[in-house]
């Protein structure tokens, strides 16, 4: 047998040793406080352009917190930021024209922030309303975000339980004071977020 053969058998034994034994039922899920792990979430955004596409962009700059109970879900609490100049949308001048004070405006209002108020049950296993408090460009509004526990397990390459998670919901960007080019680029604007979070 070759030494390639040997270890690419080694790296494929490794690859399933190292895949965490994930549980999904909310009630197995751990109790506590938790971190967001960056290097694990995408904070996504799409909206209309001229009603012939949609267009999706990104930020790459983020932090949360959660306090997650399974067993008492209405406890469960988020607090998450985003750094408004960490914008990507893969094309430099529009990003550069994004932060400015025309859109975002990163450099007055560096950060756009959430907080939950309250969580709601849904019909759909660990699916839950999480209604947030959205602070954009200074000025707050109450979302609705539908968020899921996706399942958690320990990983052996971090050292942490990690906790999945997603939500998804929308805003109008006008409700902000963000109201340039509609409707050729549209008020509502989807959010999707992708997440792990490391237990503290």
């Amino acid at each position: 047998m070759s030494i390639t053969l040997l270890i690419l058998m080694f790296l494929q034994g490794c690859t399933w040793l190292l895949t965490p034994n994930v549980k999904t039922a909310l009630l197995q899920l751990e109790q506590g406080a938790y971190k967001l792990d960056p290097s694990h979430t995408s904070v996504i955004f799409k909206v209309s352009h001229l009603n012939l596409s949609t267009y999706v962009g990104r930020f790459n700059e983020m932090d949360a917190s959660l306090e997650f109970d399974p067993k008492n879900i209405e406890k469960t609490r988020l607090t998450a930021l985003v750094k408004t100049a960490s914008i990507d949308v893969n094309n430099q001048s529009l990003e550069e024209s994004l932060t400015g004070s025309s859109w975002f405006d990163a450099e007055k209002f560096p950060e756009a922030t959430l907080r939950t108020i309250s969580v709601e049950e849904t019909e759909t296993a660990n699916q839950f309303i999480f209604n947030a408090e959205l602070t954009l460009l200074g000025v707050s509004k109450t979302v609705a975000l539908t968020s899921t526990f996706n399942g958690g397990a320990y990983n052996l390459l971090t050292g942490y339980y990690t906790l999945g998670f997603t939500a998804v919901g929308e805003i109008s960007r006008s409700d902000f004071g963000m109201d340039q080019y509609i409707p050729m680029v549209g008020d509502t604007v989807a959010i999707e977020v992708y997440a792990e979070f490391l237990k503290q």
